[in-house]
């Protein structure tokens, strides 16, 4: 079942003599469950694609399809609450709030769209990350793989219709790196998440289901 439909999708900055062409008529789809990676050197275009999938910027043209509704027909309040229930957003820098312990960090988004919080959601999830006895740790009292893990339960928590992981394991060293990819894939099966990953590492792309691969604005390769 296709969960995401991609068409024909540019985004220009600039005009004339200063146009830079980010994405050029970029198409594709990605089925419901399925783990995404896009490949590309720095300035390929692909972090321009992840932001323009989750909502995030605007396309020159083009269409983007979540569950079968046109998220840039939405006005801009309800393109917001798109963004907050059916987008789950993981960045290589974790982005937690430093006042808010790891078990209060995963639930932000919940409490921000006045939904009520499920305990025994949130106790799986902690298990899963393996995270239930850091589940009242500040953000500084944590690793960075670990800091990593609850921005990743963060992602998770909504039951959003993609995840878009904007390089994950960028700020990481080796072992966190393997582990946090292992986590994605784990969530992945377990949950049946779709995931869609920005990385320029081909190794860490490898354990996807498929690798879209993106060159100055083009969709060069998929395997």
């Amino acid at each position: 079942m296709e969960i995401l439909k991609v068409e024909n999708l540019s985004k220009i900055y600039g005009d004339k003599n200063n146009k830079v062409v980010a994405l050029d008529n970029v198409s594709f789809s990605v089925n419901k469950g399925e783990f995404v990676a896009i490949v590309g050197a720095s300035g390929s275009g692909k972090s321009t694609l992840l932001h323009l999938l989750g909502g995030v910027d605007k396309p020159t043209s083009g269409t983007v399809y979540v569950d079968g509704k046109d998220i840039y027909k939405l006005n801009d309040d309800n393109l917001a609450i798109f963004r907050r229930r059916q987008v789950g957003l993981i960045y290589q820098f974790y982005n937690l709030i430093p006042i808010l312990n790891a078990e209060e960090n995963i639930t932000l988004p919940l409490e921000l769209d006045n939904r009520k919080v499920n305990k025994k959601d949130v106790d799986e999830l902690l298990e899963v990350l393996g995270m239930e006895k850091r589940r009242k740790h500040l953000p500084n009292e944590l690793s960075g793989g670990q800091q990593q893990r609850i921005s990743i339960g963060r992602a998770l928590i909504t039951k959003p219709a993609i995840v878009l992981a904007d390089e994950p394991t960028g700020n990481l060293d080796s072992k966190s790196s393997d582990e946090i990819i292992s986590l994605l894939r784990k969530a992945n099966k377990q949950y049946k998440q779709t995931i869609i990953m920005i990385t320029h590492n081909m190794e860490i792309a490898k354990i996807a289901d498929r690798i879209i691969e993106i060159e100055d604005g083009h969709i060069v390769r998929e395997d």
